[in-house]
Protein backbone atom coordinates (compact mmCIF):
# COMPACT_ATOMS: atom_id res chain seq x y z
CA UNK A 1 0.00 0.00 0.00
CA UNK A 2 2.92 2.37 -0.72
CA UNK A 3 2.78 2.83 -4.49
CA UNK A 4 2.76 6.63 -4.03
CA UNK A 5 4.87 6.93 -0.90
CA UNK A 6 6.70 10.30 -0.78
CA UNK A 7 4.67 11.58 -3.75
CA UNK A 8 2.61 14.77 -3.70
CA UNK A 9 -0.65 15.06 -5.62
CA UNK A 10 -2.69 18.17 -6.36
CA UNK A 11 -6.33 17.42 -7.11
CA UNK A 12 -8.49 20.24 -8.41
CA UNK A 13 -12.14 19.99 -7.50
CA UNK A 14 -11.12 17.46 -4.88
CA UNK A 15 -13.66 18.39 -2.24
CA UNK A 16 -16.38 16.11 -3.56
CA UNK A 17 -17.29 13.54 -6.20
CA UNK A 18 -14.68 11.91 -8.40
CA UNK A 19 -11.95 14.28 -7.19
CA UNK A 20 -12.55 13.33 -3.56
CA UNK A 21 -12.54 9.63 -4.46
CA UNK A 22 -9.22 10.08 -6.27
CA UNK A 23 -7.81 11.88 -3.23
CA UNK A 24 -8.68 8.90 -1.05
CA UNK A 25 -7.27 6.41 -3.56
CA UNK A 26 -3.97 8.26 -3.78
CA UNK A 27 -3.77 8.82 -0.02
CA UNK A 28 -4.34 5.11 0.49
CA UNK A 29 -1.15 4.52 -1.47
CA UNK A 30 0.85 6.97 0.63
CA UNK A 31 0.60 10.25 -1.30
CA UNK A 32 0.35 13.65 0.33
CA UNK A 33 -2.77 15.38 -0.97
CA UNK A 34 -3.45 18.99 -1.90
CA UNK A 35 -7.09 19.72 -2.58
CA UNK A 36 -7.65 22.81 -4.70
CA UNK A 37 -11.17 24.12 -5.17
CA UNK A 38 -13.47 27.07 -4.58
CA UNK A 39 -15.70 25.53 -1.91
CA UNK A 40 -13.81 25.94 1.36
CA UNK A 41 -16.18 23.97 3.67
CA UNK A 42 -16.12 20.99 1.29
CA UNK A 43 -12.32 21.09 1.14
CA UNK A 44 -12.04 21.33 4.92
CA UNK A 45 -14.25 18.30 5.38
CA UNK A 46 -12.39 16.33 2.69
CA UNK A 47 -9.04 17.12 4.32
CA UNK A 48 -10.37 16.16 7.74
CA UNK A 49 -11.47 12.79 6.37
CA UNK A 50 -8.05 12.21 4.82
CA UNK A 51 -6.26 13.14 8.03
CA UNK A 52 -8.44 10.76 10.02
CA UNK A 53 -7.04 8.05 7.74
CA UNK A 54 -3.51 9.17 8.59
CA UNK A 55 -2.86 11.03 5.34
CA UNK A 56 -1.02 14.31 4.93
CA UNK A 57 -3.44 16.77 3.40
CA UNK A 58 -3.94 20.50 2.92
CA UNK A 59 -6.38 22.59 0.93
CA UNK A 60 -5.83 25.71 -1.16
CA UNK A 61 -8.77 27.84 -2.24
CA UNK A 62 -8.43 27.97 -6.02
CA UNK A 63 -10.44 29.14 -8.97
CA UNK A 64 -8.72 27.23 -11.77
CA UNK A 65 -9.94 29.78 -14.31
CA UNK A 66 -7.74 32.37 -12.57
CA UNK A 67 -4.07 32.39 -13.58
CA UNK A 68 -2.77 33.73 -10.28
CA UNK A 69 -4.82 31.22 -8.30
CA UNK A 70 -3.23 28.34 -10.22
CA UNK A 71 0.26 29.76 -9.61
CA UNK A 72 -0.49 30.13 -5.90
CA UNK A 73 -1.86 26.57 -5.77
CA UNK A 74 1.48 25.21 -6.94
CA UNK A 75 3.52 27.61 -4.79
CA UNK A 76 1.58 26.62 -1.66
CA UNK A 77 2.09 22.94 -2.45
CA UNK A 78 5.85 23.38 -2.79
CA UNK A 79 5.96 25.42 0.43
CA UNK A 80 4.19 22.67 2.35
CA UNK A 81 5.57 19.51 0.75
CA UNK A 82 8.60 20.58 -1.29
CA UNK A 83 7.52 19.10 -4.60
CA UNK A 84 4.69 18.26 -7.01
CA UNK A 85 4.53 14.81 -8.57
CA UNK A 86 0.93 14.52 -9.74
CA UNK A 87 -1.71 16.94 -10.95
CA UNK A 88 -5.29 15.77 -11.40
CA UNK A 89 -7.33 18.24 -13.44
CA UNK A 90 -10.77 17.34 -12.16
CA UNK A 91 -12.41 20.72 -11.47
CA UNK A 92 -15.37 21.30 -13.74
CA UNK A 93 -18.92 22.53 -14.12
CA UNK A 94 -21.83 20.91 -15.93
CA UNK A 95 -23.10 24.05 -17.62
CA UNK A 96 -26.56 24.51 -19.13
CA UNK A 97 -28.84 21.89 -20.64
CA UNK A 98 -30.34 23.62 -23.67
CA UNK A 99 -30.06 23.95 -27.42
CA UNK A 100 -27.16 26.04 -28.68
CA UNK A 101 -29.42 28.97 -29.60
CA UNK A 102 -30.77 29.08 -26.04
CA UNK A 103 -27.34 29.26 -24.40
CA UNK A 104 -25.85 32.65 -23.61
CA UNK A 105 -22.28 33.60 -24.35
CA UNK A 106 -21.69 34.00 -20.60
CA UNK A 107 -22.85 30.41 -19.99
CA UNK A 108 -20.60 29.12 -22.76
CA UNK A 109 -17.63 31.07 -21.46
CA UNK A 110 -18.01 29.89 -17.87
CA UNK A 111 -17.85 26.24 -18.91
CA UNK A 112 -14.85 26.77 -21.21
CA UNK A 113 -13.05 28.90 -18.62
CA UNK A 114 -13.32 26.31 -15.85
CA UNK A 115 -13.30 22.98 -17.67
CA UNK A 116 -10.74 23.71 -20.38
CA UNK A 117 -8.81 26.88 -19.61
CA UNK A 118 -8.60 25.80 -15.97
CA UNK A 119 -6.99 22.53 -17.04
CA UNK A 120 -4.52 24.45 -19.22
CA UNK A 121 -3.65 27.00 -16.51
CA UNK A 122 -3.19 24.40 -13.78
CA UNK A 123 -1.02 22.28 -16.07
CA UNK A 124 1.06 25.28 -17.10
CA UNK A 125 1.71 26.12 -13.44
CA UNK A 126 2.52 22.57 -12.37
CA UNK A 127 4.45 21.08 -15.28
CA UNK A 128 7.80 22.86 -14.75
CA UNK A 129 7.78 21.84 -11.08
CA UNK A 130 6.87 18.24 -11.89
CA UNK A 131 9.63 18.09 -14.50
CA UNK A 132 12.24 19.58 -12.16
CA UNK A 133 11.46 16.84 -9.67
CA UNK A 134 12.36 14.16 -12.20
CA UNK A 135 8.98 13.66 -13.81
CA UNK A 136 5.51 12.63 -12.78
CA UNK A 137 1.95 12.63 -13.99
CA UNK A 138 -1.01 14.64 -15.10
CA UNK A 139 -4.43 12.99 -15.12
CA UNK A 140 -7.21 14.91 -16.82
CA UNK A 141 -10.81 14.07 -16.04
CA UNK A 142 -12.65 14.35 -19.35
CA UNK A 143 -16.01 12.68 -19.98
CA UNK A 144 -17.88 10.36 -22.27
CA UNK A 145 -19.17 13.68 -23.65
CA UNK A 146 -15.62 14.17 -24.94
CA UNK A 147 -15.94 11.04 -27.07
CA UNK A 148 -19.32 11.45 -28.76
CA UNK A 149 -22.10 13.92 -29.48
CA UNK A 150 -24.00 15.24 -26.48
CA UNK A 151 -27.09 17.14 -27.66
CA UNK A 152 -28.20 20.08 -25.51
CA UNK A 153 -24.82 20.21 -23.72
CA UNK A 154 -22.65 21.94 -26.35
CA UNK A 155 -20.33 23.91 -23.98
CA UNK A 156 -19.69 20.87 -21.81
CA UNK A 157 -19.08 18.54 -24.76
CA UNK A 158 -16.76 21.02 -26.47
CA UNK A 159 -14.70 21.49 -23.30
CA UNK A 160 -14.36 17.75 -22.71
CA UNK A 161 -13.42 16.97 -26.34
CA UNK A 162 -10.77 19.69 -26.10
CA UNK A 163 -9.36 18.21 -22.90
CA UNK A 164 -8.55 15.02 -24.78
CA UNK A 165 -6.66 16.99 -27.43
CA UNK A 166 -4.81 18.86 -24.70
CA UNK A 167 -3.95 15.55 -23.01
CA UNK A 168 -2.33 14.18 -26.16
CA UNK A 169 -0.47 17.41 -26.87
CA UNK A 170 0.98 17.71 -23.37
CA UNK A 171 1.99 14.04 -23.45
CA UNK A 172 3.94 14.68 -26.66
CA UNK A 173 5.51 17.87 -25.34
CA UNK A 174 6.59 16.63 -21.90
CA UNK A 175 7.36 12.94 -22.36
CA UNK A 176 11.10 13.59 -22.64
CA UNK A 177 10.92 15.34 -19.27
CA UNK A 178 9.56 12.17 -17.69
CA UNK A 179 5.97 13.41 -17.44
CA UNK A 180 3.14 11.11 -18.46
CA UNK A 181 -0.19 12.74 -19.32
CA UNK A 182 -3.37 10.71 -19.59
CA UNK A 183 -7.10 11.16 -19.17
CA UNK A 184 -10.09 9.24 -17.94
CA UNK A 185 -13.45 9.53 -19.64
CA UNK A 186 -16.21 8.69 -17.17
CA UNK A 187 -19.67 7.85 -18.34
CA UNK A 188 -22.66 8.62 -16.14
CA UNK A 189 -21.46 8.45 -12.53
CA UNK A 190 -23.99 7.52 -9.86
CA UNK A 191 -24.51 10.32 -7.38
CA UNK A 192 -25.92 13.77 -6.82
CA UNK A 193 -24.41 15.34 -9.94
CA UNK A 194 -25.96 12.94 -12.44
CA UNK A 195 -29.31 13.33 -10.69
CA UNK A 196 -29.15 17.08 -11.34
CA UNK A 197 -28.26 16.38 -14.96
CA UNK A 198 -31.23 14.01 -15.26
CA UNK A 199 -33.60 16.61 -13.81
CA UNK A 200 -32.32 19.31 -16.16
CA UNK A 201 -32.56 17.04 -19.20
CA UNK A 202 -36.06 15.91 -18.28
CA UNK A 203 -37.21 19.53 -17.96
CA UNK A 204 -35.57 20.56 -21.23
CA UNK A 205 -37.02 17.64 -23.19
CA UNK A 206 -40.44 17.47 -21.55
CA UNK A 207 -39.85 13.94 -20.26
CA UNK A 208 -40.22 12.17 -16.93
CA UNK A 209 -37.01 11.88 -14.95
CA UNK A 210 -37.30 8.09 -14.87
CA UNK A 211 -37.47 8.00 -18.68
CA UNK A 212 -34.19 9.91 -18.88
CA UNK A 213 -32.60 7.71 -16.23
CA UNK A 214 -33.62 4.51 -18.05
CA UNK A 215 -32.29 5.83 -21.35
CA UNK A 216 -28.92 6.56 -19.75
CA UNK A 217 -28.55 3.19 -18.06
CA UNK A 218 -29.94 1.34 -21.08
CA UNK A 219 -27.03 2.46 -23.28
CA UNK A 220 -24.42 0.64 -21.18
CA UNK A 221 -23.34 -2.96 -21.73
CA UNK A 222 -23.35 -3.52 -17.97
CA UNK A 223 -26.76 -1.87 -17.60
CA UNK A 224 -25.64 0.44 -14.81
CA UNK A 225 -23.86 3.66 -14.05
CA UNK A 226 -20.29 3.70 -12.80
CA UNK A 227 -19.13 4.78 -9.34
CA UNK A 228 -16.75 7.50 -8.23
CA UNK A 229 -14.50 4.83 -6.73
CA UNK A 230 -14.30 2.97 -10.05
CA UNK A 231 -13.12 6.17 -11.72
CA UNK A 232 -10.60 6.69 -8.93
CA UNK A 233 -9.12 3.23 -9.37
CA UNK A 234 -8.40 3.95 -13.04
CA UNK A 235 -6.88 7.30 -12.08
CA UNK A 236 -4.66 5.42 -9.61
CA UNK A 237 -3.58 2.97 -12.32
CA UNK A 238 -2.52 5.89 -14.52
CA UNK A 239 -0.03 7.17 -11.92
CA UNK A 240 1.27 3.74 -10.96
CA UNK A 241 4.20 1.71 -12.24
CA UNK A 242 1.69 -0.66 -13.84
CA UNK A 243 1.01 1.99 -16.51
CA UNK A 244 4.64 2.95 -17.08
CA UNK A 245 4.33 2.79 -20.88
CA UNK A 246 0.98 4.55 -21.07
CA UNK A 247 0.84 8.23 -22.05
CA UNK A 248 -1.38 10.38 -24.25
CA UNK A 249 -4.28 8.00 -23.70
CA UNK A 250 -7.89 8.45 -22.65
CA UNK A 251 -9.47 5.51 -20.87
CA UNK A 252 -13.27 5.16 -20.84
CA UNK A 253 -14.83 4.30 -17.48
CA UNK A 254 -18.43 4.02 -18.63
CA UNK A 255 -19.75 0.48 -18.04
CA UNK A 256 -19.51 -0.19 -21.76
CA UNK A 257 -21.25 2.71 -23.51
CA UNK A 258 -18.45 3.80 -25.85
CA UNK A 259 -16.25 0.91 -26.93
CA UNK A 260 -13.52 2.69 -28.83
Amino acid sequence: MNELRDKVAIITGGGHGIGKAIAHAYAGEGAAIVIAARNVPAMEEACAELKRRGARAIHVQTNVANESDCARMVERTVEEFGRVDILVNNAGVAGPTAKLTEISFAQWQEVIDINLTGCWLASRAALPVIARGGGGHIVNVSSLAGREAYPMRSPYAASKWAMIGLTQTLAAEWGRSGVRVNAISPGPVAGARIEEVIKARARAMGLEEEQVRRSIVGRSALQRMVTEEECARVALFLVSADSAAVTGQTINVDAGIAMS
